[in-house]
């Protein structure tokens, strides 16, 4: 490690501090339905939706109403992608006349960009469409992230007050949250892209000459505005099958530093929103700290394992210097590597600027624990914030039985039925990881599509599933995901870790609204401490050590070991 790659490293995360808190302010003004500096020209537009639509703005929804107009919206989204997808071969803009897709793998593809999850089991120039990337892909990456974003909203509502009886409205934040976020911020960054070298174009080809002097076709396409909301809202899917590690994803070190900013900046940005809807900005800023904590440690974690090389490496005469670049580019480097590595899997994100499957052991160890986590580090657009609240009421639960004072949080009594949704949320991803995991390792239909044995190949499946159920979207490597088995059981993955997730955290946020708000008393227990992030920070590490230490033994701690011993599998 090297102090010039730190000082990057800083550059990129002051950056993403820096505009979280006006991005913050931003998102509790369309919370709370307030007018914002883009109303002049875009609430005419909002006024024409509800109008077509019938919605009715004002109109407030209690967690059944807010989960069932989610569940539909989302349901309906798949049936259409779907759709787009098994005939993209009788639809227009197919210059490359792509077929349509297999079933199983436009069931998983459907289920994976409605899901903000976006794992890709092809190479997107090599089988979709252009109207699949433009009016399937890009679209859903607009619309999943909405909505994340717009049931963070909703929990975060539950704690504004007491005795409330409503959410906020579905559909109401789902269009603002589309109108005045995503796409004003997918704009000014595509044209970003498209002026750094990120191509946008109906052009399939770009012909180039190797350095052999062979002639070389490289597909082109509408890439930048779909790299933009891919970024800013966690999607992760890329236009090109190895994401932004390709030449036109990732054209540049700046490129890549605004994508690292564009998947951190919302979800930091939505901690301060609560924090500001709550009217304790302190709150707010302990669960940025403990998110920044974390990804600062991954960070460092990538770039120690990664920058001391792979001893089998080393032993073999290669120069240490430069680390262990093996899956990397030069025009990125180690820091940003690193940085990238742990803002993408804390993220939720999924897009990759370099193939796990061949960072050392302990490199690949770190993004597979980060999704493991639950996805709260920062975690995905409003996913992250509102599972975050999860591991808080927890917290506040466990403190109260330690120190003897009452559970509560911001004035809300934490009782029996909010502590039982917390946790039936919290055992999706681990029953559904392990579970799924288990099943697949046994199975010669499952692991015939391993690239690799031992230890490795178990982490490849671990990961699969641990990336789908995290709703991440990132692939380890060496793994054949485009099977029956994989397409279906990954898709389904996909399912529960959004919404069997999603679901009892939104009854759980009803049950803490009709609450009455207690004013603090001298058996408060604080949450806007030092002390509390603490608490709070050693509660995440318990439920995802706890739970997954023996695969990840089994896993990337076995292959480090073996690798320490100078053998490989």
């Amino acid at each position: 490690m090297t102090f010039l790659g730190w000082v990057q490293i800083a550059l990129v995360l002051a950056a993403i501090l820096l505009t979280a808190v006006p991005l913050g302010r931003h998102m509790a003004r369309l919370a709370a339905g307030e007018r914002t500096f883009l109303h002049p020209v875009l609430a005419p537009v909002e006024r024409l939706i509800y109008r077509a639509a019938g919605i009715d703005p004002a109109r407030g929804q209690g967690w059944k109403g807010y989960a069932l107009a989610m569940l539909a919206f989302s349901a309906a989204g798949f049936l259409l992608l779907y759709a787009l997808l098994r005939l993209q071969d009788v639809l227009p803009l197919n210059p490359e006349g792509f077929p349509g897709m297999a079933p199983p793998l436009a069931f998983n593809t459907a289920i994976s960009f409605v899901t903000n999850t976006n794992w890709q089991a092809y190479s997107g120039e090599a089988a979709a469409s252009y109207l699949s990337q433009m009016a399937g892909f890009t679209v859903h990456n607009f619309l999943s992230a909405a909505s994340g974003i717009a049931m963070a909203f909703a929990v975060a509502r539950a704690f504004t007050g007491g005795g409330l009886h409503s959410l906020g409205n579905f559909w109401a934040d789902l269009t603002r949250v589309t109108l005045y976020l995503l796409l004003p911020l997918s704009l000014v960054l595509g044209l970003a892209f498209v002026a750094l070298g990120m191509p946008q174009t109906l052009a399939t080809h770009a012909e180039a000459v190797t350095l052999e002097g062979a002639p070389q076709s490289i597909a082109l396409g509408p890439v930048a505005f779909q790299i933009a909301i891919k970024h800013l809202g966690t999607n992760g899917g890329g236009f090109f099958g190895v994401n932004s590690l390709h030449p036109y994803e990732g054209p540049s070190a700046l490129v890549t530093a605004l994508q690292i900013w564009a998947q951190a900046v919302i979800p930091f940005g939505l901690c301060l929103t609560f924090g500001q809807m709550v009217g304790n900005r302190r709150q707010g800023a302990v669960l940025l700290g403990v998110m920044l904590a974390f990804v600062v440690a991954a960070t460092a974690a990538v770039y120690a394992a990664e920058a001391a090389g792979n001893p089998l490496h080393l032993a073999a005469g290669l120069d240490p210097a430069q680390g262990n670049m093996e899956g990397k580019d030069l025009r990125f480097g180690l820091p940003l590597v690193a940085l990238f590595t742990a803002t993408t899997t804390g993220a939720s994100c999924g897009a990759v600027n370099a193939m796990f499957s061949s960072f050392t052991p302990l490199g690949g160890f770190v993004p597979l624990f980060l999704i493991q986590l639950g996805e709260v580090l920062p975690g995905g657009v409003g996913s992250g914030l509102y599972g975050m609240l999860v591991f808080v009421l927890l917290s506040v639960f466990i403190a109260g039985l330690m120190v003897g004072r009452t559970p509560e949080f911001l004035g809300k009594k934490v009782q029996a039925r909010e502590i039982k949704l917390a946790m039936l949320a919290v055992l999706v991803l681990p029953a559904t990881i392990l579970g799924f995991t288990a099943v697949a390792m046994v199975l010669p239909a499952a692991t015939a599509s391993l690239a690799h044995a031992g230890p490795h190949g178990l982490t490849e499946m671990l990961y699969a599933y641990t990336s789908a159920a995290g709703n991440n979207g990132s692939a380890f490597g060496g793994l054949t995901a485009d099977t029956p088995w994989l397409d279906v059981t990954l898709g389904l993955a996909m399912l529960l870790g959004r919404f069997a997730y999603v679901v009892p955290v939104l009854a759980m946020a009803g049950s803490l609204a009709a609450k009455v708000k207690l004013p603090e008393s001298a058996g408060t227990f604080p949450t806007d401490t030092l002390l509390f992030a603490g608490l709070l920070t050693g509660m995440i590490l318990i439920l995802g050590g706890l739970q997954f230490l023996p695969s990840l033994a089994l896993g990337p701690i076995a292959e480090h070991v073996v690798m320490l011993a100078g053998r490989t599998f």
